[in-house]
């Protein structure tokens, strides 16, 4: 065997190993910046709580209690906020450089949350819902999360949001709403207003610091991108 061919034998190799150890690894991806009261984090079957400062890492979902919030933000200084009673899993991760994603997706569950994007293109941000997908150009969102409705309030930029059988909405001016409702048997309905019921900002004002925008890259922990070279 060549020493060309030994040497691209064994990079494959190395590359291989990188990913399984990755794969049994937590990537840390950004931390908890303000916790107020009961914030979880939920792994499987494992719960402990979340502090200031602690990192939190792809796969694990993070949960307010009663009289809660919670920021988060991301290496690539995306942050977001969380109300009390709230859900969010970070379901995907893939690097691009130390401070963005080449992709990034958020799964909210219930509660109600403020999203402001960092530094990664913005086509690499995939937001979802229980009934809707958003994707966001530039963009401070509001978001709830019920049983039955989700809606979304932009706040800046702009924002695509669909239901999951493809009717969609653009959003492109601050206060521009789409609401989307379950309809039944696996149906919904989407609408757009401009005057919506309901922000985060009573939220935001109820918590100080909950909607401080905060930029984390020029402090981020060192990352372990070997995520990349396993596609995720």
């Amino acid at each position: 065997m060549s020493l060309r061919r030994r040497t691209c034998v064994a990079a494959i190799a190395a590359a291989t190993m990188l990913c399984i150890a990755d794969a049994r690894a937590d990537s840390r991806i950004g931390e908890a910046v303000l916790v107020q009261k009961d914030v979880l984090r939920i792994a499987g079957a494992s719960t402990s709580p979340i502090s200031v400062g602690d990192g939190v890492v792809r796969n694990e979902t993070v949960r307010t209690g009663n009289d809660s919030a919670a920021r988060l933000v991301m290496i690539d200084s995306t942050n977001l906020s969380l109300s009390a009673n709230a859900t969010l899993t970070l379901d995907r991760t893939v690097f691009n450089d130390e401070t963005s994603y080449r992709d990034i997706a958020i799964r909210l569950g219930t509660g109600a949350f403020r999203f402001v994007t960092g530094h990664s293109e913005k086509a690499a941000y995939k937001i979802n819902t229980p009934l809707a997908t958003i994707g966001v150009r530039g963009t401070i969102l509001d978001i709830r999360s019920q049983r039955g409705q989700t809606m979304v309030v932009l706040q800046e930029g702009a924002a695509r949001v669909c239901t999951l059988t493809f009717q969609c909405l653009e959003l492109t001016q601050p206060g521009d709403t789409a609401i989307i409702t379950a309809a039944g048997q696996g149906r919904s309905a989407i609408r757009k207003t401009n005057n919506p019921s309901w922000s985060f900002a009573a939220t935001c004002a109820s918590t100080s610091g909950l909607c401080t925008v905060t930029d984390l890259a020029s402090s981020a922990p060192p990352q372990d991108f070997t995520g990349i070279l396993c596609g995720r």
